[in-house]
């Protein structure tokens, strides 16, 4: 029989949707599970966007689509851009792709020939390493733990960019871990990026309008406009408008970036679909009510889960300002059992919690940090207090 290519002896599934089948597959079985493992926003969009949609089906051209993506698309997405000041930006810098991931995919495949370096910070989300290491990418990690609130140092980064990687891949807000940069911090980064050159920056920020506190957004590009001809803002329509399964995601980037993108796209996706594109367009020119009110409760539903975690005694979890996560150390926990269960680790812990509990979270170490685990909080009220008074509970009975 023949084989396939050696790189997929590199390609893993995805360590997140593991859990969340599993999570999933006990509730077929009758368990009453509270899943927080999927970072599935738990909202609809507002109806301008399905009547988009519908509009888009009854006019339906019968033809191909732009690689690049559809002008009105492209203009609606720089106005988007605008509001988050990040200007001067013309449609030749902007690209499309089926969500943020494919479009995170398209410039690892753009950017980074085999045995290149891409350097990011951990806790990180599962696919930067999983999409590396498919394109063969040489990896370096910089661990940023809990104890400095799971953030890059500028002291880290300039290490790191002495070895001249091609690719800097930073998250703001963090999945998974809600943690949100300061305009200093975002500014302090920016003056040991400019540094350096030679490197890429990937700056990967789906998040970017749920931030809770008056933290504020912050970019590279607004603080040292120079970094733009190397700087590349990644951006979804699935978190801000609870549009995940439409899979929308953008880049806006120099202009040979995302040419590169686009001439990706016109040699596998061809285009978005015509009806995605319509309820994208929707979604970004149309009320923005919907988004305004899931970040209030948002922030809502972070201060149930923090003050539940920080009242557990040993537990360690830095305040998340934006997204819909808290990663909490539960490492207190290592060495200790329940009913009889011995915890070892991050993935025993959760192993424990979900068969005791019911209650489903993502190992710390998906993410490289193996002290913590991943607390989705966008569930129904209802389910978010039933699933945290369990893992207090759980804690509770340790021995």
């Amino acid at each position: 029989m023949p084989k396939l290519a050696t790189r997929m002896g590199r390609a893993k599934p995805s360590a997140i949707m593991v859990i969340a089948e599993k999570a999933k597959r006990l509730k077929a079985e009758g368990r009453d599970i509270v899943s927080f493992s999927i970072g599935v926003p738990n909202f609809l969009p507002g109806e301008h966007v399905y009547a988009a949609a519908r509009e888009a089906l009854e006019k339906d051209s019968g033809q191909y689509g732009s690689n690049r993506g559809a002008d009105a698309l492209l203009d609606a997405f720089l106005k988007h851009i605008e509001a988050l000041g990040l200007t001067g930006y013309g449609r030749e810098n902007i690209s499309t792709g089926v969500g943020a991931k494919q479009i995170l995919y398209n410039l690892a495949e753009a950017m980074l020939d085999e045995g290149d370096e891409i350097v990011f910070p951990a806790p990180y989300w599962t696919s930067y390493l999983d999409i590396a290491e498919i394109v063969g990418a040489k990896i370096n990690i910089l661990p940023c733990p809990p104890e400095q609130h799971y953030k890059l140092m500028p002291a880290q980064l300039e290490e790191a960019l002495k070895r001249k990687p091609r690719v800097f891949l930073f998250n703001n807000p963090s999945n998974p871990t809600g943690m949100v940069y300061t305009r200093d911090e975002i500014a302090a980064l920016a003056d040991v990026l400019v540094k350096y050159p030679d490197t890429w920056i990937i700056t990967d920020d789906i998040y970017n309008t749920m931030v809770f506190d008056g933290v504020g957004y912050h970019n590279f590009v607004q603080l040292r406009p120079e970094l733009r001809d190397r700087t590349v803002f990644t951006d979804s329509l699935s978190k801000t408008y609870g549009m995940p399964s439409w899979r929308v995601g953008f880049i806006a980037a120099p202009a040979e970036v995302a040419k590169a993108v686009t001439t990706l796209n016109s040699n596998h996706i061809t285009s978005l679909p015509e009806v995605a594109t319509a309820a994208a367009i929707a979604a970004l020119s149309g009320p923005q009510d919907i988004p305004a009110k899931m970040c209030k409760e948002f922030a809502a539903k972070r201060d149930r889960v923090y003050d539940a975690l920080v009242s557990i005694p040993g537990v360690v979890c830095p305040r998340p300002q934006g997204a819909f996560y808290a990663f909490p150390d539960i490492s207190v926990a290592f060495g200790k059992k329940h009913n009889g269960v011995e915890i070892t680790d991050d993935v025993t812990f959760c192993a424990a919690l979900l068969e005791a509990k019911g209650v489903a979270c993502v190992p710390g170490s998906a993410f490289g940090e193996p002290r913590s685990l991943r607390i989705s909080y966008s569930c129904p009220d209802e389910a978010l207090d039933k699933g945290m008074a369990r893992i207090v509970e759980f804690f509770a009975e340790l021995s």
